[in-house]
C-alpha cells in the first residue's frame, strides 16, 4: 500500500473519532459540567475570592435619586379639591454601603454583617439644591400625631391647642435637606416634653446617614451554590412580626444586592428590603446586553401588590387585619411607628387607576418608574438594576380638627427615590474577560466538531482526487499507443 492511500484512510479515521468525540462531549456536556463547577465553588462567601470582596465592598456606582412632590394649591385641597402637584428633582446622592462587622459563623456555612449606608449629595448629577429648595407638602408629624389621639376627647384638645399657638396644619413647607434628614418639629418638641419616646425630630431619612439597618446573618453557599447570600436572620430574627400572617412575615431570599449563581429564566428571584418591610420576589422578563455582558432581566409580577381579590395570599399586608386599600400600594405604619406611611411605586404605576385619578400630576409609565433587576445568569451578579418606591401619606378628615378642612380621604404621593446601580467599566471588561474563558471552554466540542468536519473534507478530497488518478491510468493503458507513419 502506497502512502497516500495510508494518509487518505488515517485522515478518515481521525473525522469519524473526532466527530463521535463531539457528539459525545455535546450529549454529556461534559465542558458546559466544568465551568458549572468551577463557578459554584468560586462564588461562595470566603475569603480571599472575588465573590466575597464584591460582595463585601459594591464597586459599581450606586446613586440614591430623590424626587419630590410639590402641592401648588393647599387650599383647593383643604376645601375638597384635587391636589396638584408638581415634581422636583432629581436630587442625586452617591450611596456607599460596604458590609462591616463581617464575622464567619458556623464553619464558615454563615456569615454576619451590617451594611452602613452613608449618602454624598452629587450637585452635576442633581436639578436643584436640597438645601434650598422649598418644598410644600403633607405635614407628616402632625397628620401622624393627629391619628395616634383621635380616640381621645382630651388629647384632640390638647394637640389643638398646640397645632394653633404652632400655627401648624396639615400642610409644611421645607427644603430637601430637612425633609430628608431632619428637622426639629415644633409640634413633636412639645410632645417630647411630656413623652421622651417620641422624637423631637423628623425626616423622610432621619438617623438613616452613616448608620446600618441592624444585623443580617447571611449564607455562604458553602453547602448549596443556590444558598449565596440568602438571609437567615435580621436583627436576631428568623421572621418579622408586623404582618398578620406567617407567610407575610417570612424573611426571603438574598438582600437584592447579589443572587445565586446558574440563574435560570423560569427561577422566582427572592429578595427582602428592610425599607419595604416585607420580602418581594421578581420574575424573568426579557434578555439583554449590558455593556456587553449578557443578562436576564427580572421584575417584580403586578401580583406582589395586588388586590386580595386578585391575591389573596396579601391579606396579611393588609393592616389593621381586613383593611386592604386597593392594588399597587402597601400600608406599611406597623413598621413606621404609626406614621399612616403608604407605598407604591413611583406616580402608581400598576396601582389602581383610582389612586392615579385622585391626584394631578401623576404620570406613570414603565420605563422610568418600574423596578428591575439586570443579572448576568452564569454568575448571578447584578449589572443594571433600579429600585424605584414612592412614599405617600394617608390622609382623611379627622373629628374635632378643624385642620383637615374638607379633605378628601386620598393617598397623597410625598416623594418617590430611584436607587439604581450600573456596573462600572472596570468590573465589566474583567466579568467580559471571564464569560470569554467560559465560553471558550464551552465551545471546545463545536471545534472539535469542526475539525473533524475539515478532515472529513480533506478525506473526500484525496479519495476523489485518488479515484481520478486511477481512472486516468486505466484510460491511458486502454488507448493504443500510435505508430509513425
Amino acid at each position: 500500500m502506497g502512502v497516500r492511500p495510508a494518509v487518505t484512510y488515517t485522515i478518515g479515521i481521525l473525522c469519524i473519532i473526532l466527530l463521535i468525540a463531539s457528539i459525545a462531549l455535546l450529549v454529556t456536556n461534559v465542558f458546559v459540567d466544568i465551568v458549572d463547577k468551577y463557578v459554584k465553588k468560586e462564588v461562595q462567601l470566603k475569603n480571599d475570592t472575588d465573590a466575597f470582596e464584591t460582595w463585601k465592598n459594591p464597586p459599581p456606582p450606586i446613586y440614591m435619586q430623590f424626587y419630590f412632590f410639590n402641592v401648588t394649591n393647599p387650599e383647593e385641597v383643604l376645601n375638597g379639591g384635587k391636589p396638584f402637584l408638581e415634581e422636583k428633582g432629581p436630587y442625586t446622592y452617591r450611596e456607599y454601603k460596604p458590609k462591616e462587622n463581617v464575622t464567619f459563623l458556623d464553619d464558615g456555612q454563615k456569615v454576619s454583617a451590617i451594611t452602613t449606608k452613608t449618602y454624598v449629595f452629587v450637585p452635576e448629577l442633581s436639578n436643584g439644591h436640597p438645601e434650598t429648595d422649598l418644598i410644600r407638602t403633607v405635614n407628616i408629624p402632625v397628620v401622624t400625631v393627629m391619628n395616634r389621639v383621635r380616640y381621645s376627647s382630651l388629647q384632640i384638645l390638647l394637640l389643638n391647642a398646640l397645632l394653633i399657638a404652632e400655627r401648624a396644619g396639615i400642610f409644611t413647607t421645607r427644603t430637601v435637606h430637612e425633609l430628608l434628614w431632619g428637622y426639629k418639629d415644633p409640634v413633636l418638641s412639645a410632645i417630647h416634653f411630656f413623652e421622651k419616646d417620641i422624637d423631637d425630630e423628623f425626616g423622610l431619612y432621619y438617623k438613616m446617614n452613616r448608620t446600618d439597618d441592624g444585623e443580617y446573618v447571611f449564607l455562604t453557599g458553602q453547602k448549596s451554590y443556590k444558598n449565596f447570600t440568602t438571609i437567615v436572620e435580621w436583627r436576631g430574627n428568623k421572621s418579622l412580626d408586623w404582618w398578620t400572617t406567617g407567610a407575610c412575615n417570612m424573611i426571603n431570599g438574598t438582600d437584592g444586592t447579589s443572587f445565586h449563581p446558574l440563574i435560570t429564566k423560569n427561577e422566582t428571584l427572592r429578595f427582602f428590603s428592610s425599607d419595604l418591610c416585607r420580602s418581594l420576589y421578581a420574575n424573568f422578563e426579557q434578555e439583554l446586553s449590558v455593556k456587553g455582558i449578557p443578562v436576564m432581566r427580572f421584575v417584580p409580577p403586578n401580583e406582589i401588590f395586588a388586590n386580595v381579590t386578585v391575591n389573596p395570599e396579601n391579606a396579611g399586608f393588609c393592616v389593621p387585619a381586613g383593611n386592604c386599600l386597593g392594588s399597587g400600594v402597601l400600608n406599611i405604619s406597623t413598621c413606621k411607628q404609626g406614621a399612616p406611611i403608604i407605598l407604591s411605586s413611583p406616580h402608581f404605576y400598576q396601582a389602581d387607576q383610582k389612586f392615579i385619578d385622585d391626584i394631578k400630576g401623576m404620570h406613570p409609565n414603565k420605563a422610568n418608574h418600574e423596578t428591575f433587576l439586570d443579572i448576568n445568569p452564569l454568575t448571578g451578579l447584578l449589572v443594571r438594576a433600579a429600585k424605584r418606591v414612592q412614599i405617600n401619606v394617608y390622609i382623611e378628615p379627622i373629628a374635632g380638627f378643624i385642620e383637615t378642612g374638607k379633605v378628601k380621604t386620598l393617598v397623597f404621593p410625598v416623594m418617590y427615590l430611584n436607587e439604581s446601580v450600573l456596573i462600572d467599566n472596570v468590573s465589566a471588561a474583567k466579568l467580559n474577560a471571564m464569560l470569554l474563558q467560559s465560553e471558550v471552554i464551552t465551545v471546545i466540542p463545536f471545534m472539535i466538531m469542526g475539525l473533524g468536519i475539515l478532515f472529513g473534507l480533506i478525506f473526500i478530497i484525496l479519495v476523489c482526487t485518488s479515484r481520478n488518478e486511477v481512472n486516468e491510468a486505466s484510460e491511458a493503458e486502454r488507448t493504443p499507443l500510435l505508430k509513425p507513419s
